[in-house]
């Protein structure tokens, strides 16, 4: 579906900006076909373009004024939080909006924060915190992007894994 441009009238989108006259695909493109040009259009190139995929997956969307208390999250993609969420999850996805909270423990590939996160945060991949967000807690990530304004506080260490210190081990020599 060709998009009207109230700048241009029908003699601009029939010949192009220039005067010049519109090939067949272009006057297709614009949805303004005239009756000697109709036939030679190809009728399969001609039909519309099918919508991109939606994103598949399970997601949950904890909406705004919604309170969400002591449970566990699992099998979901993608977690939405308007309103307040206390729990633990873990997950691919997490975004929350500027009114949403979380409290709890989460281990997430991707989080967008521009609410609230407060507990245990685990980004396996990337985190993001926008001008509204806050983060507090213990963190740790993979990647980082903090917008100018989000805030990030608490104990924050890069890296997902935490490696357990060798404490006492006697160190290996190598025989000649």
């Amino acid at each position: 579906m060709a998009l009207n441009n109230p700048f241009l009238n029908k003699r601009d989108t029939e010949f192009g900006l220039r005067g010049q006259p519109l090939s067949p695909p272009q006057q297709a493109a614009t949805g303004h076909l005239t009756p000697a040009t109709a036939p030679m259009l190809d009728p399969v190139a001609a039909q519309p373009k099918a919508a991109p995929a939606v994103e598949s997956g399970s997601k949950l969307t904890v909406g705004p004024n919604i309170k969400l208390k002591g449970v566990e999250i699992t099998d979901c993609d993608t977690l939405v939080v308007e309103g307040l969420v206390e729990a633990t999850m873990d997950s691919r996805v997490i975004r929350i909006a500027e009114m949403g909270a979380f409290r709890g423990s989460a281990e997430i590939d991707v989080a967008e924060i521009r609410g609230e996160f407060t507990g245990n945060l685990t980004v396996r991949e990337k985190l993001v915190i926008y001008a509204t967000g806050k983060v507090s807690g213990t963190i740790h990530y993979g990647k980082l992007v903090i917008e100018e304004g989000g805030q990030l506080t608490g104990q924050i260490e890069f890296g997902t894994a935490t490696k357990p210190v060798a404490a006492n081990k006697p160190a290996i020599k190598a025989a000649a």
